[in-house]
């Protein structure tokens, strides 16, 4: 380490020690971040605002009923560790598998409301190689509050029984965009954002292959609100904007894959300060065209302002939230398919209904001009 490492590390083992929250995101913001996996697996879970009082790892999570979605947990986790670590032999890595299901199981059973999605995986991948495996005395509270914590009152808008919730999220990256670089925004105005859901959806993990990279950038976002990965994606859209400008707005389909990938390598401490001074200049709640407005009340978007909020929100708060706001996507659902419907049978009748108009219309023009003659 460098003597202005040094002075970083002694500053964050003391933000750690006070559980200074905003002296500790202040340095995970910072270039370079909370710098190794020695000090994250202090400052993440003072992030996420765990508690000893209220450690999960306690209870026994084994003899609790299978989660639905166990039997995808397995599938996505036979796939995990392809990129990192590296260099390990293949038994190792079986073991980390067993780890990483035991952790994604243990959170799924003990608040079985939780729905799994496909990337999740990614995401707890990352917790597990910080923290430490759970089925270790000395890291399996950390690992299973933290991700638990994480779940429920964080990323809780991926977790609901649809995605509609994630979708929502995506809906502000215009109005982000639009505030940006209006130009920008014009050109891409023909293409839905749907094309960073993969992105956002895991924090990045299922997208960044290198394990440093990742754990960085986990910094930044547990340091920050839940609407911060929207904000680094319009930075990097921002970054390619030439790349971008070069295809024709009559080219949505390439616009949408070009946009789906995301460029290599990643500047990410460029994008990562970027990605800042877009939130700092243009905060959600100030976007055009009410978008912050039509986000739900329940969404982690707004309960994660401000950041430190998270560590006084306790797992009963998340549920509440999590709670309402499926609620509210039901009756929206719902009111939805009432509409759809409502539009189908006016289109069935529309036929029958114009031709007895016309035939009555007749039949009273006929008698009038009997009566007149």
């Amino acid at each position: 380490m460098s003597r202005d490492e040094d002075d970083k590390a002694h500053a964050i083992r003391a933000a750690c020690e006070a559980e200074d929250f905003d002296a500790l995101a202040e340095l995970a913001c910072s270039p370079g971040g909370l710098l190794d996996d020695g000090l994250r697996r202090t400052a993440w879970p003072i992030l996420l605002g765990c508690k000893e009082e209220d450690e999960e790892g306690r209870h026994a999570w084994e003899h609790l009923p299978a989660h639905r979605d166990e039997a995808q947990v397995q599938l996505d986790v036979d796939r995990a560790f392809v990129y990192y670590p590296s260099n390990e032999p293949p038994d190792a890595i079986d073991a980390r598998k067993r780890d990483l299901s035991a952790l994604i199981t243990a959170v799924l059973r003990s608040h079985p409301l939780l729905h799994y999605f496909q990337g999740y995986h990614d995401i707890v991948q990352v917790f597990l190689l910080v923290l430490g495996p759970p089925s270790a005395p000395a890291t399996s509270a950390r690992a299973v509050q933290a991700v638990t914590r994480l779940s429920l009152l964080r990323i809780r808008d991926f977790m609901l029984p649809t995605l509609s919730g994630a979708l929502a999220q995506l809906h502000l990256l215009p109005s982000i965009l639009a505030s940006a670089d209006p130009a920008l925004y014009r050109h891409l105005s023909g293409t839905e954002p749907f094309f960073a859901l993969a992105a956002t959806l895991t924090l990045y993990a299922h997208d960044i292959q290198s394990y440093s990279s990742i754990a960085r950038l986990f910094d930044f976002l547990l340091a920050t609100e839940a609407a911060t990965p929207l904000y680094l994606y319009v930075a990097i859209t921002l970054s390619r904007k030439p790349e971008l400008l070069a295809l024709g707005p009559d080219e949505p389909e390439m616009l949408h894959f070009t946009l789906s990938k995301l460029p290599q390598p990643l500047d990410l401490e460029g994008l990562i300060a970027s990605a800042r001074g877009l939130l700092a200049t243009y905060p959600p709640d100030k976007l055009p065209d009410r978008a912050w407005a039509k986000v739900s009340s329940a969404s982690a978007l707004k309960t994660t302002r401000p950041p430190a909020l998270v560590r006084q929100q306790g797992l009963k708060q998340g549920e509440a939230w999590f709670h309402r706001q499926a609620s509210e996507i039901r009756w929206q659902d719902a009111t939805k398919r009432m509409a759809l419907r409502s539009r189908q049978l006016a289109l069935r009748y529309r036929r029958p209904a114009l031709a007895t108009s016309f035939a009555v219309a007749a039949a009273v023009l006929a008698f009038w001009v009997g009566a007149v003659i």
